[in-house]
């Protein structure tokens, strides 16, 4: 005797596991990890203090 299974909650799972496949598919291929993205952030930080330094006041 076989199993009953739904074939509208089959669909729905397949299709849930086909989007999780391609979600992490493309996490991999353009996503960062948060340490990357943070080192990032501080590197573009110090940057722009560094710029700002340099600035000359308009008063002169």
């Amino acid at each position: 005797m076989s199993q009953i299974i739904n074939l509208r909650t089959a669909r729905k799972q397949t299709a849930r596991n086909k989007g999780r496949q391609l979600a992490d598919a493309n996490a991999a291929k353009h996503g960062r990890s948060k340490a990357e993205r943070s080192l990032q952030d501080a590197r573009t930080a110090k940057a722009r203090a560094e710029l700002d330094a340099h600035r000359r006041d308009p008063d002169t």
